[in-house]
């Protein structure tokens, strides 16, 4: 399966090539923001972007990724790989 996890980006680099880090459900992970930064890094601070396989894919509105997490929060009771991407190891 392949899914895409929105994440709130809470730190950046000095560049779109360092990994920026996200947090989905109180846990944090490193993602590569290059393809969706078009500014100064410090720009992207707060925003909500759509992961698959450490890339941030799109920048998306917090709506979005508020719908999106409680759809996949619905899933986990029926997709244990759902879980793990939410939650980590944990």
């Amino acid at each position: 399966m392949c899914l895409g996890i929105p994440g709130k980006i809470v730190t950046v680099g000095d560049s779109p090539m360092d990994n920026a880090q996200i947090e989905v459900c109180g846990v944090r992970r490193d993602v590569n923001i290059a393809l969706v930064c078009e500014g100064a890094t410090q720009d992207m601070l707060g925003k909500w972007v759509l992961v698959h396989v450490g890339f941030a894919m799109s920048i998306i509105d917090e709506q979005e990724a508020q719908d999106t997490l409680d759809a996949l929060m619905a899933m986990e009771s029926v997709e244990e790989d759902v879980s793990y991407f939410l939650r980590g190891n944990a």
